[in-house]
């Protein structure tokens, strides 16, 4: 009996794998690996002299760790993102929810929904909101009519940082896309089941939807905790970071020291020290995870 032979319309060398991946591989160490270490070794020099840095090891990171602005912007961006991810969350959830019922036109809402998120923080939008919400705004202009005393947004910490919390809770689309595609992917014997055995709404949500989301919403808590502790368009463009620093956020801190301060080491540095901040949180989240996964087997 022959043999069958197959010819590999590729090539028969066991270097043609290498060739076909080495354009990512470049790519990779052009654009993904230098960069990562060229920051790093930058973190560890002094740039008083642009034309000749110094190096200084862990100075940078003394210095950081040691200056006000650092700790202050890094406590604003902690309470940025401890208020905005479970806002954001439950919002996204809310509306995918309502977005999930059988109703006629209901591609339309999705799309009108989802258009936010494609619009972003651009200039556009970051007038519309700074109109929304000056002394003389729509805002103050509704409260008025309301019989409520005008809010002073810019000039108080606590309404700043809500007009940008607001803004990105706005944008919601991507992740209500990802709990909607979840939603539609529960098997809807499920809930006839649990509505055979007398199982109200709520508590269908509770012990079917819930359950069945919650790699979905661990998936989006961490996508958006990586966003907001990145946060830097929206309180830039918005706030500027005031009042008196009040909406200052790391990277707001980072930007300055880049490339108003014309500082590469100190910027750079507080670069890592912000990977730091973001590994170590979404380690804890992985960590509680597991833990919660040990504790209900």
């Amino acid at each position: 009996m022959k043999k069958r032979t197959y010819n590999n319309p590729v090539g028969v060398s066991k270097y043609t794998g290498l060739l076909l991946i080495l354009p990512f591989i470049i790519g990779a160490a052009a654009f993904t690996l230098y960069p990562f270490v060229s920051s790093f070794i930058t973190g560890l020099k002094s740039y008083d002299n642009l034309l000749s840095p110094e190096f200084v090891g862990l100075g940078n990171y003394r210095s950081i760790l040691t200056g006000r602005d650092f700790l202050s912007a890094a406590s604003v961006t902690l309470k940025y993102t401890a208020v905005l991810v479970p806002l954001k969350l439950a919002v996204s959830l809310l509306t995918a929810l309502l977005l999930n019922l059988e109703v006629r036109g209901m591609g339309i809402f999705r799309t009108i929904f989802y258009i936010p998120s494609i619009l972003g923080a651009n200039l556009s939008i970051v007038i519309m909101w700074q109109y929304l919400f000056t002394s003389n705004g729509l805002v103050n202009q509704i409260l008025a009519l309301a019989g409520a005393s005008p809010v002073s947004w810019y000039g108080e910490a606590a309404p700043a940082m809500f007009i940008i919390v607001l803004l990105r809770i706005w944008e919601f689309g991507s992740t209500m896309i990802i709990f909607l595609t979840a939603l539609r992917d529960i098997p809807p014997e499920l809930y006839d089941a649990a509505k055979t055995d007398g199982c109200g709404s709520v508590k269908a949500f509770f012990f079917i939807t819930l359950p069945q989301l919650k790699n979905v919403i661990f998936v989006n808590l961490v996508l958006q905790t990586i966003a907001a502790l990145q946060e830097f368009n929206a309180p830039y463009m918005i706030t500027s970071g005031g009042p008196l620093k009040k909406t200052y956020t790391l990277g707001m801190l980072i930007y300055d020291e880049m490339f108003r301060f014309s500082d590469p080491g100190y910027a750079n540095a507080v670069s890592w020290l912000l990977f730091a901040v973001i590994t170590i949180i979404i380690a804890v989240m992985f960590r509680l995870t597991g833990s919660l996964k040990e504790e209900g087997s």
